[in-house]
């Protein structure tokens, strides 16, 4: 018996000492991250798992209600697909105000939930606001001009602050999601994201071919903190979070250095994350002051001709009948934005299934929409 643990103990050392040489040891950490707290995979609801910035408000408001407030009725079919889809909140915001919400699994309009890629979305309007305020030229920037190892790179020395927000940098990087051994595991629970994002390097001319990448929306956070002079979610705050007067204060998860996970994983209820679709929806005006440029949004919400379902880190579907934007994360999470309805949802969840069509957008936005948009 002493001699099969002597085994046993030497084999599993072993195994340990070759993962952490191979560079894997962060799945020891989310091993014990998860242990202590919860689920063991990504979830909605892990605002407390990770160290964090925070996203402070200001004169926080309620959503105004419309008279006809949750008289809608939802159909059974919808229902039935929410539940089987783990969907945790659903809003529906008419004419700025509050038509529907609904929550599921011990959920309620306080609590903040994962934004997963959504944030992607949030960060390019970021950008706008730098171009606003002056820290950027435009979203042709090149990336070289605050991160200068790219400088004599022979792809990275055309890299620009476009080419990130549209998934078009050319750099070696393959998504995938679903084992623990790949790059965006490593990403969600690494201790030092810029060092990783900043050791891909780029294996093509940039603005050539899009190719769905969380990395480059990790190097556009690290390249736009370096121009705006502060944290993200400082930043975030300051330009979008205060002056709409959301809710509730929002966080923003980080790794062990305080660096965002400029990929995901911002913090906040589904209430705030309705304004930011009013916002855009709105072309960047909240109440006559003009938070974004609306130039900008304009842009932002153009597709591009790589890939014309993708604008700059939001989607577009203009082939079906209710052409419509929306924000995407893993899991399920939506804010859609309707302008001829000037209808925003926002739905949450935790699903990892949902089917998509050729151009990997999840078919469950248009199911939304088409029972949604006729009833409210």
């Amino acid at each position: 018996m002493n001699k099969k643990w002597a085994f046993f103990i030497a084999g599993t050392s072993a195994v340990v000492s070759l993962i952490y040489l191979s560079g894997y040891g962060y799945i020891f950490k989310a091993i014990g991250i998860n242990l202590r707290k919860g689920p063991i995979t990504p979830s909605i609801d892990d605002d407390d798992k990770f160290p964090f910035n925070p996203i402070p408000t200001k004169n926080p408001n309620d959503f105004e209600k419309a008279e006809n407030y949750n008289s809608a009725r939802i159909s059974g079919r919808l229902i039935e697909e929410l539940k089987k889809s783990r969907t945790s909140s659903l809003l529906v915001i008419r004419d700025n105000k509050l038509v529907y919400e609904q929550y599921w699994k011990d959920h309620n309009f306080t609590s903040a939930q994962n934004s997963f890629s959504m944030a992607k979305g949030i960060l390019s309007m970021l950008v706008g606001c730098a171009i606003d305020d002056g820290r950027l030229t435009s979203e042709d920037q090149l990336v070289s001009t605050v991160i200068p190892k790219y400088r004599d790179s022979k792809f990275g020395k055309h890299l620009t602050f476009r080419h990130l927000m549209t998934m078009q940098s050319g750099l070696d990087w393959k998504e995938e999601y679903h084992h623990p051994f790949a790059p965006n595991s490593k990403q969600y629970f690494i201790g030092d994201l810029a060092e990783q994002a900043l050791d891909i390097d780029l294996k093509e001319m940039p603005g050539e071919k899009y190719e769905y990448q969380s990395v480059s929306a990790q190097l556009l956070g690290l390249a736009l903190k370096k121009a705006v002079g502060c944290d993200l979610a400082d930043y975030l705050s300051r330009k979008i979070w205060q002056p709409l007067g959301m809710e509730f204060p929002a966080k923003w998860s980080t790794d062990d250095k305080g660096v965002e996970k400029a990929f995901c994983c911002i913090h906040a209820t589904p209430r705030d994350f309705a304004r930011i679709g009013q916002l855009i929806l709105q072309n960047g005006n909240w109440e006559g002051r003009q938070i974004i440029s609306r130039t900008y949004c304009q842009r932002m919400l153009f597709p591009t001709i790589e890939n014309d379902a993708f604008c700059y880190s939001i989607w577009a579907d203009d082939e079906y009948d209710v052409k419509h934007r929306f924000f995407y994360g893993f899991l399920g999470q939506f804010i859609i934005m309707i302008p001829e309805k000037n209808m925003v949802i926002v739905k949450t969840g935790l699903y990892n299934r949902l089917k998509v069509d050729k151009k990997l957008r999840p078919l469950q936005v248009r199911s939304l929409i088409s029972e949604i948009a006729h009833i409210i």
